[in-house]
């Protein structure tokens, strides 16, 4: 019996190392034995005039996987390339910032990609592959770090709500190995003072109040706010 058991745990641990994408069903804050609750107050704030449109479209499309996205499997999957998907109803937690940037007119399978192909030393070789492979590459969650790292989308990782903005994807180390991710939207939390998360950790797609409930490893703003231009003086 206690055979079978092992048999199945590593069966589990190898799905999740095969997708690089974290499932906990019950999320940790960073105090030990706590747990973040649900915010009893929301409310949805405007984004900013000077934001890009894609930025708009990338939050739409993360909140509206909430309805469609109920499910996670981790399992290896052929895709169709480009633009491949497994269906709408499952995935893990990388395909929230896959599908969320597709809609925004940004394949991400294609330019992990095409990046991979033209610095394959530049990416992690924690799975073992000996090439690029279209089908999982961009699922994993360390290969979309690197990307954006590349993009120099990089932002610094503080301890203040302030500097997480909506469309910022943000990532996470789970423990034991498992990283995760997912993206800020325009849900603000008047209890924790902070935006909401549209994630996938094992239950579907979720907006929840975790920004700050697992370590962050990772903070990337893909489109910049322009801030904008000074008043031009004319001489009188």
């Amino acid at each position: 019996m206690r055979s079978l058991q092992n048999q199945l745990i590593f069966a589990v641990l190898g799905l999740l190392v095969l997708s690089g994408c974290g499932q906990q069903a019950q999320p940790q804050s960073r105090a030990a034995g706590s747990r973040p609750t649900p915010s009893p107050s929301v409310t949805v704030r405007p984004i900013g005039v000077n934001s890009p449109p894609q930025m708009q479209q990338i939050i739409e499309a993360a909140i509206e996987q909430t309805k469609v996205t109920t499910g996670y499997d981790p399992a290896y999957a052929a895709l169709d390339y480009p633009n491949g998907d497994v269906p709408a109803e499952t995935g893990v937690c990388s395909d929230v910032i896959v599908r969320a940037f597709r809609k925004a007119g940004i394949d991400l399978q294609k330019k992990v990609h095409e990046d991979m192909k033209a610095a394959w030393s530049a990416y992690p070789r924690k799975w073992g592959a000996a090439r690029p492979d279209t089908n999982i590459d961009h699922r994993r969650v360390l290969n979309l770090m690197t990307y954006f790292d590349r993009q120099q989308k990089r932002l610094p990782i503080t301890d203040s709500p302030a500097d997480y903005a909506p469309g910022d994807v943000v990532a996470w180390d789970l423990g034991n190995g498992i990283d995760h991710i997912g993206i800020v939207v325009n849900t603000w939390s008047e209890t924790s003072q902070s935006y909401l998360i549209v994630h996938n950790i094992g239950a579907g797609a979720r907006l929840e109040d975790v920004l700050f409930a697992w370590k962050i490893t990772g903070h990337y703003r893909y489109f910049p706010v322009e801030e904008p231009s000074p008043p031009v003086r004319t001489a009188h």
